[in-house]
């Protein structure tokens, strides 16, 4: 797993702006364990992989039940690099920043512009610079969070490290996962990359603007992605001029309001149990 592609090798990792406080540059248990000597049997990485995942998915657990009681949809997007992720977050903040409170965390190997530039369009943004690890973790995103200015967040974007192959294994407590797939990449792109694009609930297809000008071939595209991922609804759209936006927002909007119904459910379950145990005393 990560170990193929180097980010075993991981550096400091920090969250927030340069001006802000630094994580220490101690490695966590997590980052501890994912650097297993590649000089070892087999079964013994396997081994140490295997309790990494399984400890990325209990913090996972944490941070979705957080999530839960705060009532915030989360969602984690992902994609290769240059598919623009940080276009379509920045569309999405400039057209809905009236209408939800929104929250983005952004990962990246080095610098914080991706963060800055969301800032400056209007929502708060706290970054993580992940050194050489190619993936976001569950951890980080925990740490992330309490970073984050203390508000009713109606949906927390997060946008992952550009990579198509190692954050499909890291759960990060996400309500709904995103793959991001620009018409310039290919048609074939979920066929290369099938893991990634399994792990999906949703696929949006970007840069529609400039699909006939690259010759792309959107009935291929579109079959090979419901070959891989029939699960996925899919969203066709350009983050430059809008087209196809509204989809996909009104999508969000979806979700956001189930799950604020949900959580008034279990309110009410809550009170309703209190109730009768004050009434059996």
């Amino acid at each position: 797993m990560c170990q193929d592609c180097g980010c075993s090798e991981v550096g400091p990792i920090q969250i927030g702006y340069e001006h802000h406080v630094h994580i220490p540059e101690q490695p966590s248990q997590l980052q501890t364990e994912s650097k297993p000597d590649l000089m070892e049997p087999l079964p013994r990485r396997l081994e140490i992989q295997t309790n990494l995942l399984s400890q990325n998915d209990r913090i996972a657990a944490q941070n979705r039940s957080f999530f839960d009681a705060q009532c915030w949809q989360v969602i984690n997007i992902l994609s290769a690099p240059g598919s623009g992720k940080t276009a379509l977050i920045e569309r999405l903040v400039k057209d809905c920043r009236d209408r939800w409170q929104i929250g983005v965390i952004v990962g990246d190997l080095a610098t914080d512009n991706d963060a800055q530039r969301l800032e400056k369009a209007g929502t708060t943004a706290v970054h993580i610079t992940t050194g050489n690890a190619c993936h976001l973790e569950a951890g980080m995103i925990a740490k992330a969070v309490e970073r984050l200015p203390k508000a009713q967040w109606d949906l927390l974007i997060i946008e992952n490290v550009g990579n198509l192959v190692c954050p499909a294994a890291f759960d990060l407590g996400e309500h709904l996962r995103v793959v991001l797939l620009s018409v310039t990449e290919g048609e074939d792109k979920p066929l290369k990359y099938p893991t990634m694009f399994k792990s999906a609930q949703v696929v949006i297809v970007n840069k529609a603007d400039i699909a006939d000008a690259v010759g792309w071939d959107r009935e291929s595209a579109i079959a090979n992605i419901q070959k891989i991922a029939p699960q996925a609804t899919i969203f066709e759209v350009s983050a430059r001029t809008g087209e196809g936006m509204e989809h996909w927002y009104a999508y969000l909007d979806n979700g956001i309001q189930q799950a604020q119904i949900s959580q008034l459910s279990q309110t009410s379950n809550l009170r309703l149990e209190y109730g009768k145990n004050i009434l059996k005393r």
